[in-house]
């Protein structure tokens, strides 16, 4: 089914720039979670073109000091959604980015395995935009048609302690409205900002 709506794992209404980092998913896994992050580079400054340079191994480590925390970094999304709503593809969805690290969701561990990676550009602690959550929303919807995505959750919930995204910032029951899904497909610790 995924093959003809997203050929090879690739969603069409995403604008497509190969990442090198990623992998196999494992023989059979079902891909049935979605993670939601934030990012941004440097941090809080939006609209450049960082978050591609990061993912595509090419970011100037050098262009500003908090790259130095971050520096030989390997790492990527399937999608990100930039601040405009505009929508980004870097990892095919059949395949498995590196976004979620060392993780574990409902007694599963390795989350990238089984999940597609999401990056909404912002900071934990600062509001998203509207057109986000729509371009999100929508994401999602497409998503489902094409693959058993049953859950929603967010990096600090599969990750708890060590990360904090997509943060209390992030509006839950927006998501949960837009989409109409039941709560049950979310975290059970969510709720709006």
């Amino acid at each position: 089914m995924a093959q003809n709506l997203w050929p090879q794992g690739w969603c069409p209404s995403a604008r497509r720039i190969d990442s090198p980092n990623f992998g196999p998913r494992p023989p059979g896994t079902a891909i049935d979670l979605a993670i939601i992050h934030s990012i941004s580079l440097p941090p809080g400054i939006y609209g450049g073109d960082e978050i591609e340079r990061l993912f595509t191994n090419r970011l100037d480590w050098d262009a500003h000091p908090y790259f130095n925390q971050i520096r030989g970094a390997e790492v990527s999304a399937h999608f990100v959604i930039r601040r405009d709503g505009e929508l980004l593809q870097f990892v095919s969805a059949n395949d498995r980015a590196w976004h979620a690290g060392q993780s574990s969701w409902q007694g599963r561990d390795n989350c990238n395995d089984y999940a597609i990676g999401i990056e909404l550009e912002g900071l934990e602690d600062h509001p998203f935009e509207r057109v986000q959550y729509q371009a999100l929303a929508d994401l999602l919807q497409q998503a489902i048609k094409a693959y058993p995505i049953t859950q929603v959750a967010g990096h600090e919930h599969v990750a708890p302690g060590r990360k904090r995204d997509p943060g209390q910032a992030f509006d839950w029951a927006m998501l949960q409205a837009l989409l109409g899904w039941d709560r049950c497909c979310f975290p059970a610790d969510t709720t709006s900002p």
